[in-house]
């Protein structure tokens, strides 16, 4: 055995099936144009290696500093944020967010009907902390996810309302206003609906702490942590690393869909979205991720209390269900089948019903294919970074799963 396993506990030739896959299945065959993937195990790196180019137009190779669009694993830190603010006593998980956002007061929760005809009844108790944090609140995407119609006649009130929460230009406190006269889509608790429940995080990081979300994102997480890189905007200097994106199409084939040279990532954003709004690299992700696993410490930046961090990632959905009883609506970063969901982590809970090692983990992905988990029985942090839309095309999550636990020796 090698040094380097001794440390990790994970066979390094086992973990060199990694790139025999990917290889073969996605990179020699243009499926993806690149991607990079990072094993830690007891914080020491087991496995880091980077595939194919990070833009295919420029012929540029993939590189270990090579910025990608993280999308909604932007929530993760976002969650961690607003915690920070749970740990300070500003407000406990089952606390109304209309104590900080009165026209969240009167919210009333859609029954039947759409337009002038649409039906309501009153809200059976108010929006909670837990809500926003876990996907719980009534919230939904307003039929603002890629590729994804108007579902619903309470969309269109999201329509109307301009509610958005990439690309627009409101307050944090106009786009909570609006969220106030949207009615929900079931009543707070008692189903999951991937939504904007992360940007209301977000926005609730910024009305409590007084500080811009972005600017608090940066002092308490980032600069801590040594997160130099993730940023809602690309700098300048940086844009020579910024990964270009692609979506494949109904042929197949790879389209460039996000030129790093012309992004509106490279641009200020008009909303900083707390959902889904930032960019960075596999170090800083890693770096984040090695906090969580770590109990909420990196060399010596605490960010949160390990208590607080195993409160997040246990299983917040009513009555201890998992997504497959309470999930409505088709599009998520997880597949639903022995998946809970906590303040903002998705969490396995049994192998059996995932078909997948690994129960305990928590976890979530991003719009472009990216993914991470954190392991606390095996002391593991993954992430995997490509910049490929839809999320949905690949599971890589279930294939590199099988491969690194199978690598796990001791």
């Amino acid at each position: 055995m090698d040094a380097q396993s001794q440390w990790t506990g994970l066979d390094a030739h086992r973990l060199d099936r990694i790139g025999d896959h990917l290889a073969r299945n996605y990179i020699d065959n243009g499926k993806v144009v690149g991607c990079q993937v990072t094993v830690a195990r007891h914080g020491h790196i087991g496995y880091a290696a980077s595939f194919g180019q990070m833009d295919r137009e420029r012929a540029k190779p993939m590189t270990d500093d090579t910025i990608f669009r993280i999308y909604s694993m932007t929530k993760p830190i976002t969650s961690v944020a607003l915690m920070t603010l749970y740990e300070k006593g500003y407000f406990q998980l089952n606390d109304p967010v209309s104590r900080f956002v009165p026209s969240w007061k009167e919210h009333r929760v859609w029954t039947s009907g759409e337009g002038d005809t649409i039906n309501t009844e009153p809200a059976h108790r108010p929006v909670s902390f837990r809500d926003v944090l876990s996907h719980t609140a009534g919230l939904t995407y307003g039929g603002g996810l890629p590729g994804v119609g108007l579902q619903h006649p309470i969309d269109k009130i999201y329509r109307d309302l301009k509610v958005r929460s990439v690309g627009g230009a409101d307050s944090m406190q106009q786009f909570m206003d609006k969220l106030g006269q949207v009615p929900l889509r079931y009543q707070p608790g008692t189903q999951w609906m991937y939504s904007l429940a992360t940007d209301v995080c977000g926005a609730l990081v910024e009305i409590i702490s007084g500080k811009p979300f972005a600017q608090y994102l940066k002092d308490e997480i980032f600069e801590p942590l040594g997160m130099n890189d993730t940023a809602f905007r690309v700098a300048p200097e940086k844009v020579a690393r910024f990964a270009a994106n692609y979506q494949r199409g109904p042929d197949k084939q790879l389209k460039l869909i996000d030129d790093p040279a012309t992004s509106d990532f490279t641009k200020e954003p008009g909303f900083k979205s707390g959902g889904g709004g930032l960019t960075g690299t596999s170090a800083d992700y890693m770096r984040f991720c090695e906090m969580l696993r770590r109990g909420g410490e990196l060399d010596g930046a605490r960010i949160l209390g390990p208590r607080t961090i195993e409160l997040m990632h246990m299983n917040h959905l009513p009555g201890g269900k998992d997504l497959t009883q309470l999930a409505l609506g088709s599009f998520s970063e997880t597949a639903n089948e022995g998946v809970g969901f906590g303040l903002g982590f998705a969490s396995t809970l049994g192998q059996v019903q995932t078909g997948t090692l690994g129960a305990g983990d928590y976890y979530w992905g991003g719009a472009a294919s990216t993914i991470f988990w954190v392991d606390p029985r095996e002391d593991l942090t993954v992430v995997f970074m490509t910049q490929l839309m839809p999320s949905g095309t690949f599971n890589f999550r279930g294939q590199l799963k099988s491969i690194i636990y199978s690598s796990i020796i001791d």
